[in-house]
């Protein structure tokens, strides 16, 4: 088999289940043991002495999966912290948690991903391994047999989530400045986990004296039967804004299957993600200090970024993926520029004050601070964003590179719109592109009222479009003008693009 064919950004993932699965017992074992060794040479330690967490979602192969895992690293003579289910971000922070302090940790979750799929993630004291590593890891594993060695190390079960649910629930009481043991008395939080890992933060919620009436899908159950634990699936967003209004909520939050990324819904049932959620957030951040820089990737409104500047911040665009906007954020701290906040519109964040973590747990919880805050001033959260521009019209189309070099192709057609743009007199480059081409547009009469950003798929042969407008039919007027750049560009699936035009 191709190793290599489970990279995903920067974690490993596949078909986990059925007929023909590639993600299996066998290939996890020897991961195990590949991270184990890969772990004692970053820490300097022999691999006997090496610890590693392991913890996973709520998937159907999860347990036999982590099992396998654990065996492996075992096996290289490392020990083992079994913490059974948990989340995402938990894994990281067991690292910096005294009592637990593994080497490393993995967990195994495909995160929004269907029920059939699987995958591992991995982490040092430093954070998330980076792609390269990934390769390193399964190039090692691919060489490896496991049972050729006997299962030496220790393995522990040790269950770090209550130790994480005390984390949070500190940061609930730091943020309103009390020891009170119930500071949430009074607010009305529906947790809807989607089935996923997050159902306990529905019993943190009412251990601080929250009411949690109408919460659902807190059991975890990986084939996920009611929806996808997904804050960007319009079904999942859907669900538990309805699920607030039919109880009279105060606001609703969701997560995905290992909890780092979450959404939330205000109080009559607006869903709150995408660009409202980086603006509810940079509102809050910027409240408090004006002047600092917001990173998010390239697919933000114009409207967020004129929300920014008017809230006192500055709104940094830069490319997409979660490791991409985190990175830039830290270079940019590191170069004496105050970035708080490292924020993806598919709901990936990551603050400076929790270690620039990816934790959408931790994310929630600060915004459930501000919202009973806000409560006892006889407000919600929606109304820090009351002044957000959103656009009248927006669309994202996918197309599909159908050439062998499909990063070529794909570079071509970016640099066929490019060329045209620097000749165009109504297209504007974008002076923040980062990441493929982003035009804007004057229509009818306006000024910089109209955008689309064309870039090539980080993993995929896919040509992302995302594109939008603040008036009526400027969608309509953008992809027709694109049309007739790209219809001569080979290697490209213009078809759905022709679609949207009525070609």
């Amino acid at each position: 088999m191709n190793w290599q064919s489970l990279i995903s950004g920067s974690d490993v993932r596949g078909v986990a289940m059925g007929e023909h699965p590639v993600l299996t017992e066998h290939i996890a074992k020897c991961l195990g043991m590949a991270f184990a060794r890969f772990t004692a040479q970053k820490t300097g330690k022999p691999v006997s002495q090496v610890t590693i967490a392991i913890g996973r979602d709520s998937r159907v192969t999860g347990p036999a999966l982590a099992t396998a895992a654990a065996e492996g690293i075992s096996r290289a003579g490392a020990s083992v912290m079994n913490f059974g289910l948990c989340t995402t971000p938990a894994m990281y922070m067991s690292i910096i948690t005294p009592g637990f302090q593994p080497d490393g940790s993995i967990m195994v979750t495909a995160s929004h991903l269907p029920p059939e799929r699987n995958g591992l993630k991995f982490f040092l004291a430093d954070g998330g391994l980076e792609t390269k590593d990934v390769v390193e890891l399964l190039n090692t594993a691919s060489e490896l047999n496991p049972e050729d060695f006997a299962v030496s190390g220790k393995i522990a079960d040790k269950p770090f989530l209550p130790v994480y649910m005390n984390q949070l629930a500190d940061r609930i009481r730091t943020g309103l400045d009390t020891d009170l043991p119930k500071p949430l008395l009074g607010l009305h939080v529906v947790v809807d986990a989607g089935n996923g890992a997050g159902g306990f933060y529905a019993e943190l919620m009412e251990s601080l004296g929250a009411w949690i009436e109408g919460s659902q899908f807190l059991e975890p159950d990986g084939r996920f039967p009611n929806h996808m634990p997904n804050p960007e699936n319009p079904e999942a967003m859907r669900s538990v804004s309805e699920a607030v209004k039919r109880a009279g909520a105060d606001l609703g939050v969701i997560f995905d299957a290992d909890c780092d990324r979450a959404a939330i819904v205000d109080s009559d049932g607006r869903e709150i993600n995408r660009n409202r959620l980086i603006a509810l957030v940079s509102a809050m951040i910027l409240d408090e200090k004006p002047g600092q820089t917001i990173v998010t990737d390239s697919v933000t409104s114009s409207g967020l970024r004129k929300f920014i500047n008017d809230w006192g911040g500055e709104h940094y665009r830069y490319k997409r993926g979660y490791r991409n906007v985190i990175d830039e954020a830290r270079r940019l701290n590191d170069e004496g520029i105050e970035c708080p906040l490292a924020i993806e519109t598919s709901g990936h964040a990551a603050l400076k004050e929790n270690h620039f973590l990816d934790d959408g747990m931790y994310l929630v919880t600060v915004l459930i601070v501000k919202a009973m805050k806000l409560k006892q001033q006889g407000k919600t959260l929606g109304s820090l964003i009351a002044d957000l521009q959103e656009p009248v019209e927006s669309k994202e189309i996918r197309l599909n590179i159908t050439d062998e070099n499909f990063r070529a192709a794909g570079q071509n057609a970016i640099a066929m719109v490019m060329d045209y743009a620097n000749a165009a007199e109504n297209w504007h480059i974008a002076p923040d592109n980062r990441e493929g081409v982003r035009i804007s547009f004057d229509l009818n009469g306006g000024m910089d009222n109209g955008w689309f950003l064309l870039r090539l798929s980080v993993h995929d042969p896919v040509l992302p479009l995302n594109v939008e407008s603040d008036v009526p039919g400027g969608v309509s007027t953008m992809l027709k003008a694109l049309y007739e750049v790209l219809k001569d560009a080979s290697g490209i699936d213009l078809e759905p693009l022709k679609s949207e035009i009525g070609g």
